[in-house]
């Protein structure tokens, strides 16, 4: 099969399209035919070497993909050979034509969700759903603020809130992308890259500040983010990209709290799919494709979904 291989820890490029042997299941896992495979910041990090955890090299990139059931292990029971699925993690790696899984890391995808979808479905939503309701402690009347809710969590976030009676806002920095995040349910939008629009969200909340702030991007706004909290307001950073100096008297003016989400535990995870699947009955969660790119386009894939040009998620197809 076809699969994407790093082998040395480094830019794009380091993704290489090679022939490698196919998976084969062992017990407690399945192997799926990958028909869609989602990209993800954090698999940036990972292959330049940054993130905390390193994989052994050389390895295959990936934890979110879509497909079919190819084949089952002994014990496997969740699924059966022929079972469209899509996958919360991998133990060879989604960016390839075929990825073993174990039968834990596989969920219907149901009727009417595409591939492509599906594949939008584990890091995004997962990550939304933790960072809203796990840390986040969002409660139905409260006021959100999504700081950057153009990209795949930043959407996810916008749609499991406005599901669930918060207020939301959205910041974005194209109008393309903040027509979409106000299609998908954000009362508010406003054009982060314009002077002045803190001020604005203050402003739209009648001076009192907004509950709850989710944070893309904490090394540029974190400090800003400060002055935005209501009383007992909390921060839930997903992501940063570098470090900041903050005033922490903006946080003692609010008796504030900084939280972060970067992993789950097995019980945060089964949790989050169990909203998921609500959401995607409900038709409330409807995953955004902004391009799909073939596997062999690995390392594009990874530039773009670093520089933010479109709203959405960015899919390898095999």
């Amino acid at each position: 099969m076809k699969a994407i291989l790093v082998r040395s820890f480094g830019g794009p490029d380091v993704l290489v399209s090679e022939t490698v042997a196919d998976p084969r299941p062992r017990a407690g896992e399945v192997v799926v035919r990958i028909h869609a495979a989602g990209v993800n910041p954090v698999e940036t990090y990972i292959r330049s070497g940054q993130y905390a955890a390193k994989p052994n090299l050389p390895y295959t990139p990936g934890t979110d993909g879509a497909g079919i059931v190819e084949a089952v292990g002994e014990g496997v029971s969740r699924v059966r050979v022929g079972d469209r699925v899509y996958t919360t993690g991998s133990t060879s790696g989604t960016y390839a034509e075929l990825a073993a899984c174990a039968q834990e890391q596989v969920w219907p995808l149901p009727g009417g969700i595409g591939f492509s979808q599906g594949a939008a479905l584990s890091v995004p939503y997962s990550t939304a759903y933790k960072a809203l309701y796990i840390r986040g402690q969002a409660r139905a009347g409260q006021t959100v603020l999504v700081h950057g809710a153009t990209g795949g969590v930043g959407l996810a976030a916008v749609q499991f809130a406005s599901a669930s009676g918060l207020r939301v806002f959205g910041t974005g920095g194209s109008e393309e992308g903040r027509e979409i995040v106000r299609r998908e349910g954000a009362e508010m939008v406003f054009d982060h890259r314009t002077p002045g629009y803190a001020d604005e969200i203050m402003a739209a909340t009648g001076g009192r500040g907004v509950e709850l702030i989710v944070e893309m991007l904490a090394n540029v706004n974190l400090d800003r983010d400060l002055g935005l909290l209501a009383k007992f307001g909390r921060i839930v950073v997903v992501g940063s990209r570098g470090r900041i100096e903050i005033d922490p008297r903006g946080l003692m003016r609010s008796e504030g709290q900084i939280l972060a989400v970067l992993s789950s535990t097995p019980e945060e995870r089964a949790e989050a799919q169990a909203a998921v699947a609500a959401g995607l009955r409900a038709k409330t969660l409807r995953p955004i494709i902004s391009r799909e790119l073939p596997l062999a386009e690995a390392a594009a894939a990874h530039r773009e979904v670093m520089s933010a040009k479109a709203p959405g998620k960015i899919v390898l197809i095999p």
